[in-house]
């Protein structure tokens, strides 16, 4: 076959397909936004949770040691 017969072999691209294809492109782009800032958000309100608790412990060590005097009681 001469290079000019597999033309017709390969179909044109139309511009539906184009059309659909930049679509998917423009849907797979925002998911990948929205996956994004949600993931951000996560570790955000892990982090603040991670620190809140870190503060709490440190109260409590502070704090009487009620339970141990009854551990004590018990020996």
């Amino acid at each position: 076959m001469l290079p000019h017969e597999f033309l017709p072999l390969f179909p044109t691209p139309t511009v539906a397909g184009e059309s659909l294809e930049a679509a998917q492109i423009t849907r797979d782009f925002y998911r990948e936004v929205q996956y994004r800032q949600e993931f951000d958000r996560h570790c955000q309100w892990y982090y603040e949770t991670a620190e809140r608790h870190r503060q709490e412990l440190e109260k409590m060590r502070g704090d009487l040691n009620l339970f141990g005097w009854f551990l004590r009681g018990r020996r």
